[in-house]
């Protein structure tokens, strides 16, 4: 990433250091006559330069915007920059998913890469990133491809060995793995690289999500809250004692959480309401413990492989293109730049926060596509 916010003033002001009204400004000669005088007074010695532009091809010179200049070479503009910093993130099984643009974005921002795979998947995810199925996916900003330093088996409805049912444990598709409960995954994590900086949850699942709340079974909500809420609660409870001070902590929720979205049923909306809940007290207790902050980000309706479980993915995304305030695609790359931003240091102070990337449609109380509103 670029050079840091310390190489560079990397800003622009919000006023000039020194007053001067509209009048001076209108004329190249003014500006130059400011410069200057900056230039020369010691005074001003810790102001930026002041330099003028005019739109191009414009002969007029009635105008000139102003702008802080750094005086030193460089990148322009606010990087984000995550070097030196370690990142695990739970749940990347594939690569069309949030927590794999997560990864993504926090790759390019100069951050290590730790992933936690659901044990069942973890084989042939890690037979596709090792035979190249991943490349195109992988690549980053700068052409270079994302390194995924190492993946960890993770089961995150376990929280240590002993809660592990018999028949899980005797399960073939679990065979062969190991040390994958929560318990386990952070103290290898612990015994491999010490510390991390950045943990994500990107983990849900509803055994019985294609089902109306009336319909659900207490096993089958019980089940909903385990994997998609309390999970976040486990893992930010095994992580904490490794993560470094100013670090932070993400996981994804969705706008049923407060509002009615029939068909997305099995207690799932009730486990996305706790998760935001238990955000906002997280953070309190990360906090005041650990100088951790804890955010979740409400994200749009996405395509992906775990998302189609719901049998109508596809309407859902046309839905909120129609209706949304920005009436685009909504794409995996603006959550994961969104979780790059809160996971950075220019959210220092953003801590218990449900921050929406939905191109807007929380915000919307009417359907506009809706036959009563066109008739």
């Amino acid at each position: 990433m670029g050079a840091s916010a310390a190489a560079s003033m990397q800003m622009v002001a919000a006023r000039p250091c020194i007053s001067a009204s509209q009048g001076m400004l209108t004329s190249r000669a003014a500006v130059s006559r400011i410069s200057r005088a900056l230039s020369t007074t010691t005074g001003f010695a810790t102001c930026p330069r002041i330099c003028y532009s005019s739109p191009l091809g414009s002969s007029k010179r009635s105008g000139v915007a102003i702008r802080a200049m750094s005086t030193e070479s460089g990148p322009q503009g606010l990087p984000i920059d995550l070097r030196g910093k370690r990142a695990f993130i739970a749940g990347v099984a594939d690569d069309n998913g949030y927590g794999w643009a997560i990864a993504k974005a926090l790759a390019a921002a100069g951050a290590e890469i730790l992933v936690g795979t659901w044990v069942p998947a973890l084989n042939i995810f890690e037979t596709s990133l090792r035979r190249g199925k991943f490349d195109e996916s992988r690549k980053l900003p700068d052409g270079s491809l994302m390194e995924i330093v190492k993946v960890y088996p993770l089961d995150a409805v376990y929280d240590s060995p002993e809660d592990v049912p018999e028949d899980v444990k005797a399960n073939k598709r679990y065979a062969g793995s190991s040390n994958w409960t929560v318990k386990e995954v952070a103290e290898s994590v612990k015994n491999d690289y010490g510390s991390i900086d950045i943990l994500v949850h990107s983990l849900a699942n509803g055994p019985e999500v294609t089902k109306p709340l009336l319909e659900t079974s207490r096993r089958g909500y019980l089940a909903a809250m385990s994997a998609s809420s309390y999970s976040f609660v486990s893992l930010l409870q095994h992580f904490l004692p490794i993560m470094n001070p100013g670090g932070a902590s993400i996981s994804l929720t969705y706008i049923a959480s407060e509002r009615a979205i029939p068909g997305y049923g099995g207690g799932m909306s009730s486990a996305k309401s706790a998760l935001e809940s238990d955000t906002r007290v997280l953070a309190f207790e990360a906090g005041r413990k650990g100088k951790i902050r804890v955010n979740t980000i409400s994200a749009g309706p996405l395509g992906s492989r775990a998302a189609k479980a719901i049998g109508f993915i596809e309407k859902m995304i046309e839905y909120s293109y129609v209706n949304a305030p920005l009436q685009k695609e909504l794409l995996a790359d603006e959550v994961g730049n969104t979780a790059a931003f809160l996971v950075s240091p220019l959210a220092s102070a953003i801590t218990g926060s449900t921050v929406y990337v939905d191109n807007g449609l929380n915000t919307m109380g009417l359907a506009v596509d809706s036959p009563t509103i066109s008739s």
